[in-house]
């Protein structure tokens, strides 16, 4: 499948030059195959274009302006409906192709919502919450000397981040004190 764009690489107008190279760019970045035809220096290009263009798709006067995109035979559209695809991140399905592995595409709510190690989001939240719970009432402490003794594994990275997060702030808190006292002094 080869996605053609028609283009008229002597317009005149500066509007549609600038759609046309924003299309185009677009493209070569994303490294989707294209082939780039010009229909102001092609007859057969801008016959075919005018043609296939469906027509609750061409403008009032019936003259379609370039870019057009199609996928092979099939009318993708105009510089307007490329805009509105990339926008809303349905590039591919608007081209008519299958997303490459690992790209960003639109996700569900529920995908969206899940962390990459599996996790959704507000259990994250909460279990880190737990952990600062424990901490204040001293449970944690005790847990994790039986933890140490029982041969488990140490303490987890949420309570270590949790731990560096408190002393930071603690010593932050110490430093204005001490920055308030000094201009008290003055």
């Amino acid at each position: 499948m080869v996605i053609k764009v028609f283009v008229a690489t002597s317009s005149g107008s500066i509007a549609i030059r600038k759609k046309q190279q924003e299309v185009v760019g677009f493209l070569e970045a994303n490294k989707i195959d294209f082939k780039e035809l010009d229909i102001a220096g092609d007859e057969d290009n801008r016959r075919w274009m005018r043609e296939n263009v469906p027509g609750e798709k061409k403008p009032q006067n019936g003259i379609p302006l370039p870019p057009q995109i199609f996928n092979e035979e099939q009318y993708c559209g105009d510089f307007d409906s490329f805009f509105s695809a990339k926008e809303e991140n349905i590039i591919y399905s608007f081209l008519g192709l299958a997303p490459p592995p690992g790209s960003k595409v639109a996700k569900s709510p529920e995908e969206a919502s899940s962390l990459p190690n599996g996790d959704v989001v507000g259990e994250a939240e909460s279990t880190a919450e737990g952990t600062e719970k424990a901490e204040e009432s001293g449970e944690s402490e005790a847990q994790g000397e039986g933890a140490e003794g029982a041969g488990e594994l140490p303490e987890s990275p949420e309570k270590v981040a949790a731990d560096v997060t408190k002393e930071g702030a603690e010593g932050e808190a110490e430093e204005e004190e001490a920055e308030a006292g000094e201009e008290e002094d003055s």
